[in-house]
């Protein structure tokens, strides 16, 4: 049998396989590069980038959990200005699609970063990270209300004609509502989830082991509850699904394909094994290889219910 084929189209976007690095946990793909050969990679989607740099939270701001970690980053990066300037002339040397995240404080702030991105060539596609607080209402974030993750996608959408992926939050009571107002709002695709919020304490000095006090909690911990989301998602849209949540093995990304996913991102499995992403393309691949399986497409979404 020849090589089966791992060739995914998620929503405009054309992986040679359907494994991509998750924002912020690949930093710009450059400091893998010792380790990986970057070309190989699905796509790459670079840390979560803002209209102007941003410092994060104060330290401490990662804790290890069992299965996991609770991270409060809270978003820090160098700004879109400097992404231009000094990252992407790296990334523009790979075959590897480049999907940049993007997350704003106000509707106004998503459109503008779009606006800079949709004239350059190089960038595949936009990742709208809708786990943001909306300052203007509050602090509520975007992704926890329908009526505004539609808002914030259309706009974005006004802005560009790149494939659009918006990244859903799992910290609401229904994820297949955002969802389906997302898709109504022109997103060609969905990843999901991002991290679920959660904290630790240090009994001993009875305060909390993160500066933030919460944080975003992820890896293995979270794999049932993220294939789940996918899995209900899956079943509401007619766009492609991109699931993410503690996966570590090709076992696990398969798992998500077969829930209806279309491609998975490998986000926590990058801190502790720097060549996890080619580790699940070649599982997957054996895997297909050993059940003559010549085409990715006969696994997503073939869960037998």
């Amino acid at each position: 049998m020849s090589k089966p084929d791992l060739k995914v189209d998620i929503g405009g976007i054309k992986l040679k396989n359907p494994v991509i690095t998750a924002s912020g946990t690949f930093g710009y793909a450059q400091e893998f590069e010792p380790f990986i050969d970057l070309n190989r990679i699905g796509a790459i989607i670079v840390k979560g980038l803002s209209l102007e740099p941003s410092r994060g939270n104060k330290p401490p701001r990662i804790v290890e959990t069992p299965c996991g970690m609770l991270n409060a980053i809270g978003l820090e990066n160098i700004g879109i200005g400097i992404f231009i300037k000094k990252m992407l002339p790296f990334l523009k040397t790979l075959s590897t699609p480049t999907i940049v995240n993007i997350y704003g404080t106000s509707i106004e702030e998503y459109s503008m970063l779009a606006e800079v991105i949709e004239d350059i060539e190089e960038i595949a596609g936009i990742e709208v990270n809708i786990s943001c607080p909306n300052v203007k209402k509050g602090g509520i974030a975007f992704g926890v209300n329908p009526k505004a993750a539609y808002k914030v996608t259309k706009a974005v959408r006004k802005k560009t004609t790149k494939p659009l992926m918006v990244k859903l939050s799992p910290n609401v009571t229904d994820i297949t509502e955002i969802a389906v107002s997302a898709a109504d709002a022109g997103a060609n695709s969905l990843s999901l989830i991002n991290t679920i919020t959660g904290m630790s304490i240090d009994i001993k000095t009875r305060r909390p082991r993160l500066a933030n006090i919460t944080g975003g909690l992820s890896g293995p911990a979270i794999k049932p509850i993220a294939l789940r989301m996918v899995w209900q998602v899956a079943q509401k849209v007619d766009i492609p699904v991109i699931g993410i949540g503690g996966i570590v093995t090709a076992d696990d990304a398969i798992e998500f394909i077969i829930a209806g996913a279309t491609a998975v991102q490998i986000g926590t499995a990058n801190f502790i094994n720097p060549r996890a992403t080619i580790e699940i393309i070649k599982g997957i691949e054996d895997f297909m290889t050993d059940r003559n399986i010549s085409s990715i497409k006969e696994l997503v979404g073939s869960l037998d219910t």
